[in-house]
């Protein structure tokens, strides 16, 4: 009959560097992802510029948040848009609109929709600002894959 072979290893303390790892990598996520959603919001910044200036509100309205609802310790989320409340029409520049009344520029500078509606309503084009900015997402991955292999090699 065989002798039965055992071998025997203390795992704790390779168990302890992975449980620090673990720590190490789930403090770098939020910067990492930061980073791909800045390149986003520049992209998105860039192309509002592009865009025109009657009032500069929609520039003035785009915004880049962490969201603590969408996120976890395992999980960064972000989230670049416009603000409605400072510029009402952002969806009408992204989808474009029908235009079915006249519009007028108040002595005050600011533009109003005025009651008279227009012969012929006329379909206003699309200028998206938000969608372009997609094109942007290999770019923004590998900003946030750096920025981790980064905060890592610092953290190790």
């Amino acid at each position: 009959m065989a002798e039965a072979l055992s071998i025997k290893f203390d795992t704790s303390g390779l168990n302890a560097r992975l449980d620090a790892l673990l720590v190490k990598s789930q403090a770098a996520i939020r910067p990492a992802a930061q980073s791909g959603a800045q390149l986003y919001y520049d992209e998105v910044k860039l192309n509002v510029s592009r865009i025109g200036k009657k009032t500069g509100n929609l520039a003035a309205s785009i915004y880049q948040v962490y969201s603590k609802d969408n996120s976890s310790k395992d999980r960064a989320t972000y989230h670049i848009s416009w603000n409605t409340k400072k510029a009402p029409h952002g969806h009408l520049v992204e989808f474009g609109h029908i235009q079915t009344r006249k519009v007028y520029i108040g002595s005050d500078g600011n533009w109003y929709t005025s009651k008279a509606l227009l012969p012929n309503p006329k379909q206003v084009g699309a200028r998206p600002f938000i969608r372009p900015a997609f094109g942007k997402a290999q770019a923004a991955l590998e900003a946030a894959n750096a920025r981790f292999v980064a905060e890592m090699k610092e953290s190790l």
